[in-house]
């Protein structure tokens, strides 16, 4: 109980000094920020930091994102709930219990079979249930549940990739990193009809989206 308090404590701390004071507003995304717990998503040996204003290694040269990065990005998809979303890039599962939180249904793609069964039974503990993992390359997207009305990539990639857009539905968001393999710009792209328009929103820097539409190995 006492580690619960602790942790609980921490995730506030979180949310008001890292999220709010950075100027995320809307009230869902702070509240299931307030809500996952994060520390659960990391590794044992680095859960002291769960809370830390940065990102965490996860295995497999991945990370978990830092916190105001996943609340950015979640808050760019702008759901009002019962959408169906797309996550490219599972990692810890992190971010899909958050977008579990204000979406209806998360469908997220991990090209690493160990971090997807990790993260799997990570949100079944949670009891997380609307959300379904997927091994295979997340830069295809998954088009036999397309459209989307939310997709966000937790990697990097040359730049937005058509096949993703694609998938979106009329309205629909992605949010993804893009640029070289060291540094990047944030991106939200938004459909209307056959048109994609794009927003650069802030410099960022994540490990690369390896796959046929994205970097190479």
């Amino acid at each position: 109980m006492a580690d619960d308090d602790f942790f609980k404590s921490q995730r506030e701390r979180m949310v008001r000094v890292q999220i709010a004071s950075r100027g995320i507003k809307d009230p869902r995304v702070l509240e299931a920020m307030r809500r996952v717990p994060r520390h659960l998503f990391v590794p044992k040996v680095h859960r002291h930091l769960a809370y830390a204003d940065g990102p965490l290694p996860i295995g497999a040269e991945q990370t978990i994102s830092q916190p105001y990065i996943v609340a950015l990005m979640t808050e760019l998809l702008n759901l009002q709930g019962g959408e169906r979303v797309l996550e490219i890039g599972t990692g810890s599962g992190y971010q899909a219990a958050v977008l579990a939180y204000l979406a209806g249904q998360v469908h997220t793609v991990e090209r690493f079979a160990d971090l997807a069964k990790q993260a799997e039974q990570t949100l079944k503990a949670l009891n997380i249930q609307n959300v379904q993992v997927h091994v295979g390359d997340g830069t295809l997207g998954l088009p036999e549940f397309a459209p989307y009305m939310g997709i966000l990539v937790s990697a990097a990639a040359p730049s937005a990739p058509e096949v993703l857009l694609e998938q979106l539905a009329e309205g629909g968001i992605l949010v993804i990193p893009v640029g070289q393999r060291s540094n990047q710009v944030l991106e939200r792209w938004q459909r209307t009809g056959d048109q994609f328009q794009s927003k650069p929103i802030l410099s960022v820097a994540f490990v690369p989206l390896i796959g046929q539409a994205g970097w190479q190995e």
